[in-house]
């Protein structure tokens, strides 16, 4: 290899494509443990979804668009609930949130997270019985706190001093007694991103297990008597693969259960290992299955109850991206495409960072296909941007398309259920894209597309 006073990019250095990355034999291939399980090419090459072509959805909802294979969802929802019987299963509202959404998690038997006031209001609006709503967050306000009381909501995590107050405020005025749990930050840097890696020192969420926080928190709630503490809480962090940093946090948090039957008399009822299960976004990832999750936690948490001679807790769990996740994909009409003299072939998508943030917050990494024909060329190692006045305006950093990918295509990009819609944004006053769930090759719309009006609406200057 040879550098180049001008970069990388310019020196004799090989291929350019990430390691794992591979030239596919068929570029017209599905890898299906990237897609939604719906997902084939049918015999004109188009990809489809429950039986509906995506050129189909496009012609009648527009692009960009989050396309939802419901049966999928639910599907997930169900292995989940098959791993999990004895457990609870707390949807993580945050990766992604609307009624219907709400309704198909209420059906399959799951409880839901959630964790400010909008998403709250969502889930009452939709109907989720409020007993099977945990509360969430590190500010939650008074009015939030009190529409949660007044709500009947199940429990609420408790994340600060300021907050316990708060909550024994309320539930005083209202001669309430909310059910409760303690979130702990348990030191346990779990292998991913530094902004979503939750449970290490340095970090906003929780109570401090190092520096005698979380035994504080629980032991004032006790003594008060006010609240109902009911267990502990733990998230260390987000798409995680490797179990041992559940482990390591089990035993940590079970410690603390054992220091407080021993300095209160009481054993806690539950504990709440939090989620952050990885997906597949690419070939490079290899997420467990929820039976394998299942036999993992609970042989630790027998283990260490064991250890620390305690009743074996109500074990709860908060997958969000591990459900929606795979069972979403954005489809996006190419509008440009460019090729940089040999050094890159930008391919421009009529979407972006808008509907996408994970790629440029995160250095998140994606996979796309041609969606609405196959083809006979050789494979291009191509980028897939959006339309933003930004550089970093990247979906897809790496990908093999075909040779011949051109403007009017369709292009799919799988994995995008979680944290894509819930953080769009109207970046360069772009409206965001509407979701649109498919089963049984049929489509109905369940969050709209912003439009301009909804835009100018807002501002009233």
């Amino acid at each position: 290899m040879r550098a180049h006073e001008a970069g990388a990019m310019h020196g004799d250095i090989g291929s350019r494509e990430p390691a794992w990355l591979r030239t596919p034999e068929d570029v017209n291939a599905l890898v299906p443990a990237l897609w939604p399980r719906s997902v084939t090419r049918a015999a004109d090459g188009a990809v489809a979804v429950a039986g509906l072509s995506v050129r189909d959805i496009a012609a009648e909802f527009g692009t960009p668009v989050y396309v939802l294979d419901e049966a999928d969802l639910r599907s997930r929802c169900r292995d989940f609930r098959a791993a999990f019987p004895n457990e609870d299963i707390y949807y993580a509202g945050k990766a992604f949130l609307c009624r219907a959404v709400v309704r198909m998690i209420a059906e399959e038997g799951l409880h839901l997270d959630v964790c400010t006031g909008g998403e709250l209001a969502t889930a009452l609006s939709a109907g989720m019985p409020p007993e099977r709503i945990g509360f969430h967050g590190n500010n939650k306000s008074v009015a939030e706190l009190s529409r949660a009381l007044n709500a009947g909501v199940g429990r609420i995590i408790l994340d600060s001093f300021t907050e316990i107050d708060r909550l024994t405020a309320l539930a005083r005025e209202r001669g309430v007694r909310p059910r409760v749990l303690v979130r702990v930050t348990v030191g346990v840097e779990a292998h991913t991103h530094e902004f979503i890696a939750t449970a290490h020192e340095d970090q906003k969420f929780g109570f401090s297990l190092a520096g005698g926080a979380a035994a504080e928190a629980a032991f004032k709630i006790l003594d008060e008597g006010v609240l109902e503490l009911r267990g502990l809480h733990s998230h260390i962090g987000s798409q995680i693969f490797d179990a041992s940093g559940f482990e390591v946090s089990a035993r940590r948090v079970l410690a603390l259960q054992g220091q407080i039957r021993d300095a209160r008399g009481v054993e806690l009822p539950e504990l709440d290992l939090g989620g952050g299960f990885g997906i597949a976004y690419t070939t490079q990832d290899d997420p467990a299955s929820p039976q394998d999750l299942a036999k993992r936690l609970r042989k630790i948490v027998d283990s260490e109850c064991t250890a620390e001679n305690l009743a074996v807790p109500r074990l709860s769990i908060e997958p969000g991206r591990a459900i929606v996740g795979p069972a979403v994909f954005t489809l996006y009409e190419v509008g440009t495409v460019k090729d940089l003299n040999g050094l890159r072939t930008y391919v421009s998508v009529d979407g972006g960072m808008s509907d996408n943030i994970r790629t440029a917050l995160y250095d998140a990494s994606y996979s796309a296909t041609l969606a609405s024909r196959a083809s006979t060329a050789e494979p291009l190692l191509a980028r897939v941007v959006g339309k933003h006045c930004e550089s970093g305006d990247i979906v897809v950093k790496d990908e093999f398309l075909p040779a011949d990918v051109q403007p009017g295509d369709l292009v799919a990009v799988p994995g995008t259920g979680a944290y894509c819609r819930s953080m769009a944004s109207n970046y360069n006053h772009v409206p965001r894209p509407a979701v649109v769930a498919v089963r049984d090759g049929q489509a109905r719309l369940i969050v709209r597309r912003e439009t301009e009006e909804d835009l100018l609406a807002l501002d009233v200057g």
